[in-house]
């Protein structure tokens, strides 16, 4: 007891000529947040216009803990701006507690020397002696 609904030959199925573009929609959107994501990790808040050196580069610590001086005399602790009054406390919190862990200093070499100084007394002050100083490595012509 067959049946046939539409007569004719039952193998012949129309051609879809459309794409379905779905996947496609989902793995573009996918993408979209990655980049949006990972856009402003890769990116520095503070500029700091850095002098040269001819020092061969030393190794740095896993997590190292930057404090930057920049053009216009702003102190930052990582990426926080600070105040004279907050200094201390921001670094403390960025070195969790520990004197002992070394401070790169990045200064923007327009800032003249007394006012580097003055920063380094204010880490010497506040217990942090083991200081390095940040520079970009010389490119020989």
């Amino acid at each position: 007891m067959a049946m046939s609904l539409g007569g004719g030959d039952t193998d012949d199925f129309a051609e879809m000529h459309e794409i379905n573009v779905t996947p496609f929609i989902d793995v573009m959107l996918v993408l979209l947040i990655i980049f949006m994501v990972a856009a402003p990790l890769s990116t520095v808040d503070i500029k700091v216009d850095l002098p040269t050196a001819a020092a061969p580069p030393q190794n740095r610590p896993e997590k190292p803990v930057y404090v930057t001086l920049s053009r216009d005399l702003v102190v930052s602790v990582g990426d926080t701006a600070t105040t004279s009054a907050t200094f201390g406390k921001v670094l403390y919190d960025a070195t969790s507690g520990k004197t002992d862990t070394r401070i790169f200093v990045r200064g923007d070499k327009s800032v003249a020397y007394g006012d580097l100084m003055n920063l380094l007394d204010i880490l010497r002050t506040a217990g942090f002696r083991r200081v390095a100083l940040v520079s970009l490595e010389k490119v020989a012509n």
